[in-house]
């Protein structure tokens, strides 16, 4: 009983945040670059971040880190990030603080959330910070709900980004990418009253009936491993 209360008073809004109407909420849409593909093993080189409320951009948050390693040559030719960028660069437990303040009290969204959650999440429990597990929302899932294989060929950012005329495309860096996964976002909330789904609640009931009914589609064979959304 006293490991709930101290939950809610560290995170008071999350539990009434998914009853609230989903135009009331703020998002902060996050990409984060990396040197590689494990949150165990790789560090973080880049945070972007973009803050939606009303279905508007109020604010916006970038920062280059010091993975405290090289980047590896394949990645480099990914992002454009480079060593010498990072050099005098923070390291992240420099730049997890202010970057968890920016998305206080919001939905945190990414596209293909697993992978940048994991990383931020994983550069807390690195630094000694406690992750405020905040709700989350990932554009892929919202996208495959909601966009048919006639609107979209698949469901990679460029893809969404291209298909609602997004001013940003993403380019494997971190503020270009958020800003083309909130103009993403954006344009899927608008498609969301008319599936009468409103709040988070609802969002979340909806995705996991759709997830129940893909499954049921799916052969045992036919399941794959899951494969990043960028």
């Amino acid at each position: 009983m006293l490991d709930r209360l101290r939950t809610r008073l560290r995170r008071p809004w999350t539990h009434r945040i998914r009853w609230r109407p989903l135009g009331t909420l703020d998002f902060v849409v996050v990409d984060v670059e990396t040197t590689g593909w494990s949150p165990d093993a790789d560090g973080i080189t880049e945070i972007g971040a973009v803050r939606l409320s009303g279905g508007q951009v109020r604010a916006e948050f970038a920062a280059l880190v010091n993975p405290g390693r090289l980047i590896p040559p394949d990645i480099v030719a990914l992002t454009g990030i480079t060593d010498a960028m990072v050099a005098l660069a923070s390291p992240v437990g420099a730049v997890l603080p202010g970057f968890l303040e920016f998305a206080r009290g919001a939905v945190l969204t990414a596209h293909n959330a697993p992978f940048d959650v994991g990383f931020l999440s994983a550069a807390c429990a690195g630094t000694g910070r406690r992750w405020p597990a905040p709700p989350v929302l990932d554009t892929v899932t919202l996208a495959r709900l909601l966009l048919t294989g006639d609107e979209v060929p698949n469901c990679k950012l460029a893809t969404l980004a291209d298909f609602f005329g997004a001013a940003d495309l993403p380019h494997h860096r971190a503020l270009a990418d958020a800003r083309a996964t909130a103009a993403v976002l954006a344009a899927l909330l608008d498609r969301l009253p008319a599936a009468g789904v409103r709040t988070l609640a609802q969002l979340s009931a909806a995705e996991r009936a759709a997830a129940r009914q893909a499954a049921n589609r799916l052969a045992p064979a036919a399941v794959q491993d899951p494969q990043p959304g960028r």
